[in-house]
Parts: C-alpha cells; structure tokens; sequence
C-alpha cells in the first residue's frame, strides 16, 4: 500500500529553522514528482514548493523563496523541505504530495509547524 510519512515538524521561534521530511513506501517514487502545501484554517491550500522526479528542477512559492528548500534522495525514497528564518505566517500543516502517474497521487497526513514568540 502507497503512503506517504511526514516528520519533522514542531514549534520553533521566528528565526528558526526546521527540516521536514516525506518518507514514501508503496510506489515508485523516483518517477514522481514531490510538492509540499501548508493549510491554516479558514484558508485554501497553498502549495510551497515542488520537485522534479530527477530533482533538476524546483519551484517556490513567493512566500517562501529565499528561505526554503526542497530536496530528494530517490536512493531512500524521501523528499525534504529544510525551512529557515521561519515567521509566523508560516505557521500551519505542512503536507507532502507525490503527483499523479497512471491516474494514482498520493498524500500524506501532514506534519505541524508552529511559529511563535
């Protein structure tokens, strides 16, 4: 069975830094593309960043350009999203996508980041 695993999440203060990261089992996951989103309440997803299959390409949000990371080990089967100089605003779930391939995505339950003072 498909799944993705999210870690790495927590509360830091603003200026901190995490490193989450998307644990795949179940697919082939160096032919998929891998993107992370965040959701707050009361808000639609948005999606953060994203990452070819061979990893070549990479792709930010405005928001967060400059101060995230998105990488991949196809060898372990994991993506990652090293996060600095986090604020408040980044404040939310943050949740791991694989992009559709034979009419199958996948997504994760999601992991908690928390920014404040």
């Amino acid at each position: 069975q498909a799944q993705l695993v999210e870690s790495g999440g927590g509360s830091v203060q603003p200026g901190g830094s995490l490193r989450l990261s998307c644990a795949a089992s179940g697919f082939t996951f160096s032919t998929r593309a891998m993107r992370w989103y965040r959701s707050t309440p009361g808000k639609e997803r948005e999606l953060v960043a994203s990452i070819s299959a061979s990893g070549d390409t990479t792709y930010y949000a405005n928001s967060v350009r400059g101060r995230f990371t998105i990488s991949r080990d196809n060898a372990k089967s994991t993506a990652y999203l090293e996060m600095n100089n986090l604020k408040p605003e980044d404040t939310a779930v943050y949740i791991c996508h694989a992009d559709r391939r034979y009419g199958q995505e996948y997504w994760g339950q999601g992991t908690q980041v928390t920014v404040s003072s």
